[in-house]
């Protein structure tokens, strides 16, 4: 059976590798970035052209692939006059990898179906490295005949694809991911700093909670930077603090709150207002240590 033709949108370190693992596999792509020197590494492994707008992208793909920074930018995309859904073909799939708000992902497959064309929202698990082998953890979600449709490619992508139900369950199952991974995060960290605070050494705390329930990998990450100096969890406190955001925004959506994702956000904002925006989220220990009463 012929390969579908893959339009890919967004290629920085996850993408980039996304690109890279479909192209090891066989896929024709067209791309589309802002950074000429990422398209310029698609196209030298061959196999991959270059479009001039989302609109030139869309109508030359048989699924058009996201993986951009903000539901802004996934708008913009699909919105412009030169824009995804003003050339995707009948028939053809958008799928969204980023993190976005799941209001606005249902209201962009509200207009996609308008023109005849499906949505799949799948954001994603695990690192840049997995990409790069095909082994991401992926959580997608919208109409079942058009996840079934592209489930083929995702499978390429993913060691474990899961069908999460209607549009914007993927979204909304990230962020509730996302809150708790990020909150874990920052838990851990000012546990280090409390513990400098009163004098407890960072090793020894960490090999008491370790071997208790609390253990998890987001700790490990923290102690890898607090104990080893090592930051390697490649997720910056920027991404978190717009996914928290995202969280709140859905929350309210939903009706509720979320006291607990209230503070994580501001002591997230707190950090980027710091000028620690660009570190890895464990690196909020570091304005943890220098908060005072």
């Amino acid at each position: 059976m012929t390969k579908p033709v893959i339009g890919f949108i967004g290629l920085g370190l996850m993408g980039g590798n996304m690109v890279e693992n479909l192209q090891n596999k066989g896929y024709q792509l067209v791309v589309l970035d802002l950074n000429k020197d990422s398209v310029a590494n698609v196209v030298a492994r061959g196999g991959a052209t270059v479009a001039s707008s989302a609109k030139e992208l869309a109508a030359a793909s048989d699924i058009v692939m996201l993986c951009v920074t903000t539901s802004k930018v996934v708008e913009s995309l699909v919105y412009a006059e030169d824009g995804i859904l003003a050339g995707i073909k009948e028939g053809a799939v958008l799928i969204d990898f980023g993190t976005s708000i799941p209001a606005s992902t249902r209201k962009i497959g509200a207009d996609l179906a308008r023109k005849g064309a499906g949505m799949i929202d799948a954001p994603l698990g695990r690192t840049p490295a997995h990409a790069k082998d095909g082994l991401l953890n992926i959580m997608a979600s919208g109409d079942e005949a058009t996840f079934k449709k592209v489930k083929p490619v995702l499978d390429e992508q993913g060691e474990n694809v899961f069908y999460l139900g209607a549009l914007g369950a993927g979204h909304t199952t990230k962020l509730i991911n996302n809150f708790m991974g990020m909150t874990t995060v920052a838990t851990m960290s000012q546990a280090f700093a409390v513990a400098d605070f009163a004098g407890v050494d960072r090793q020894q705390l960490w090999e008491i909670m370790s071997t208790g329930p609390s253990m998890s990998p987001f700790m490990q990450f923290c102690k890898n930077y607090a104990v080893d100096g090592v930051s390697d969890l490649g997720f910056s406190i920027n991404n978190a603090n717009k996914d928290l955001g995202y969280f709140l925004e859905m929350v309210r959506d939903l009706g509720t709150v979320s006291q607990i994702a209230e503070g994580t956000s501001s002591n997230l904002q707190a950090a980027v207002d710091a000028g620690l925006g660009n570190g890895n989220v464990p690196e909020i220990l570091d304005y943890f240590l220098n908060l005072e009463k």
